[in-house]
């Protein structure tokens, strides 16, 4: 894994196309931003994006994000996170 990561909800990009995409997923923005506070950990995706990996409530997410030229976050996509990233967060909870 990599280093610690702190994406504060200000530096997120939304537009009507990613909340809408998410609400595919039965995500909503309020629990992205959620998630990133209890952000437990994270991975490189391709494309050079990012895949947190935190809690919202109960739920775990991946969410998918992709950084811009002037450091802020775009969004790509949100969902509930797969076995293999579940079991990433419940090793790193231990």
């Amino acid at each position: 894994m990599l280093k610690k990561l702190r994406i504060k909800k200000s530096e997120l990009i939304w537009d009507g196309w990613n909340i809408k995409h998410i609400a595919k997923h039965n995500v909503t923005k309020l629990e992205v931003e959620s998630a990133l506070e209890y952000l437990v950990t994270y991975k490189r995706g391709y494309s050079n994006r990012l895949i947190l990996i935190g809690r919202s409530g109960k739920r775990i997410l991946s969410i998918v994000v992709a950084k811009d030229k002037t450091g802020l976050y775009y969004v790509v996509t949100a969902r509930n996170a797969d076995k293999k990233e579940r079991r990433l967060v419940y090793e790193k909870e231990k």
